[in-house]
């Protein structure tokens, strides 16, 4: 195989840090420049030895790439894209060269749905793994059991999370239509992205074409326990050509999973197939959105050929993905957490599963509106229901507010406090990160939980809040 330049514009991405690594691991040579560089994406690249030029300029399209691979956040005024465009130069987004470099001629599981794709694709990853398939994987998450978001082997299968996000300025479909899937497990379907999808009914039908590519001898695996899920399946039921799996906790649901026992350190499950016990499993991980999670991967596992031992023993090891749930240090009885989840959905379920973990202990949160769809007024109403199982709940200012009115009417920050102070707890709003510190280290005492959910480095505030309480 011929080795070539690759240059990502946009390369501290998490899906572009993993194709740089990847596309390392193949030999090629690999660049990039990105403006907006924080762990764990730009420690991992770091690691690898990759350069990242810091800052979009013309004169990096002087590196002499073979091709420039042009990530989904970069838009036209790029002054990087501009030039690559002006001298006509070759151009590909992320996902096309995942496909073709990777995917094509392999057996693909793709996961996708509104929440739980980085989790699930993790713990499918480390099942295939435990269970000797040897997976190549690109996950949108660093994870734990493997140290990275992405592995390169000689083995015919493929573990990687579909995002319906778009794939770049220029291919307006989501990325998942370019993954080939053999296997696809959606695990729900919600509203979100609201820059690009206009409602519901746009993103039920790019899900829709997602599982219309399934082959005569693949698999869907559709949660249906999400009433959107059920949608799109009675809309298609007609025009399936695969073959259709169906799990969640629902009592019509093929797959189930039954008498679920969150008492302990672990969850304990029984699956049923067809209205038969089907075989008994326990996790580390908590939460009922976990549990579908597991099951959506044990179908998956099964079709695959992984008997119950093996994914019972990698579930027994599944070490989590960073920045899910993730304790980032406990300081004088403080324990603090870090979590992505910032759709309405995930903030609840995230929220729920902490306090069935830390049941007894005060449960702060707090919550950084930060991605295009959480900065919009479009979940207003849904925020202020989403924090009912904190017991404190501070809201940061929202991100950016200037680029995100260009899209609609942002989020009010102080309606959505003042919704959930109507609940009869305490709820604040501070502009950033380091006034949220400073408040938080007078209020704090020995036994609280903090979660902390952004989808972005939220200045730094884990950390800050940890140093904060060993000084004090």
């Amino acid at each position: 195989m011929a080795q070539k330049h690759y240059h990502l514009i946009g390369i501290c991405g998490t899906a572009m840090a993993s194709l740089a690594g990847m596309l390392q691991a193949r030999g090629h040579r690999v660049t990039g420049s990105d403006q907006n560089v924080y762990p764990p994406m730009s420690t991992q690249l770091e690691s690898l030895g990759i350069e990242i030029i810091n800052g979009y300029r013309a004169e990096n399209a002087d590196v002499g790439a073979d091709c420039i691979i042009v990530g989904n956040a970069v838009s036209r005024g790029n002054p990087e894209l501009e030039e690559v465009l002006n001298r006509k130069l070759l151009y590909r987004s992320q996902a096309e060269v995942v496909k073709e470099e990777f995917i094509r001629g392999k057996r693909p599981l793709v996961v996708a749905g509104t929440h739980g794709k980085t989790t699930t694709t993790s713990i499918a990853a480390w099942v295939c793994e435990v269970g000797g398939l040897d997976p190549s994987f690109l996950v949108g998450g660093v994870v734990q059991n493997f140290g990275q978001s992405f592995r390169v082997t000689g083995s015919e299968f493929f573990v990687i999370e579909g995002d319906e996000y778009d794939t770049a300025y220029f291919d307006k479909k989501p990325k998942f239509m370019h993954y080939l899937p053999e296997i696809a497990i959606v695990n729900n379907i919600e509203f979100d992205h609201a820059d690009i999808y206009r409602d519901l009914h746009e993103i039920k039908f790019q899900f829709s074409r997602l599982m219309n590519l399934v082959p005569g001898n693949g698999s869907v695996i559709c949660g249906v326990d999400s009433p959107v899920v059920r949608e799109v399946l009675n809309e298609m039921s007609s025009k399936f050509f695969t073959n259709v799996e169906t799990f969640g906790l629902s009592d019509d649901a093929k797959w189930q999973a039954r008498y679920i026992d969150f008492a302990g350190d672990r969850t304990r499950f029984t699956v049923f197939k067809e209205e038969q016990s089907w075989g008994e499993f326990e996790t580390q991980l908590f939460g009922e959105f976990n549990v579908r999670n597991c099951l959506a991967v044990i179908i998956a596992a099964t079709a695959w050929g992984i008997g119950k031992a093996k994914i019972q023993e990698a579930f027994d090891t599944f070490r989590s993905v960073k920045r899910r749930m993730e304790v980032r240090g406990t300081v004088s009885g403080v324990t603090v957490i870090d979590d992505f989840a910032h759709h309405p959905t995930a903030v609840e379920e995230t929220l729920k599963a902490l306090r069935m973990k830390y049941d007894g202990r005060r449960l702060v949160a707090v919550f950084e509106p930060r991605t295009w769809s959480s900065r919009l007024a479009v979940f207003q109403e849904p925020y202020g229901k989403a924090f009912s199982y904190a017991d404190y709940v501070i809201i940061a200012g929202v991100f950016n507010t200037s680029k995100a009115s260009e899209l609609g009417k942002v989020l009010d920050v102080g309606e959505l406090v003042a919704d959930i102070a109507l609940q009869g707890k305490p709820s604040l709003s501070f502009p950033d990160a380091d006034t949220i510190v400073e408040h938080l280290i007078s209020e704090l005492k020995d036994g609280d939980v903090v979660a902390i959910m952004s989808n972005g480095g939220f200045g730094g505030i884990h950390g800050k809040i940890l140093s904060r309480l060993e000084e004090n």
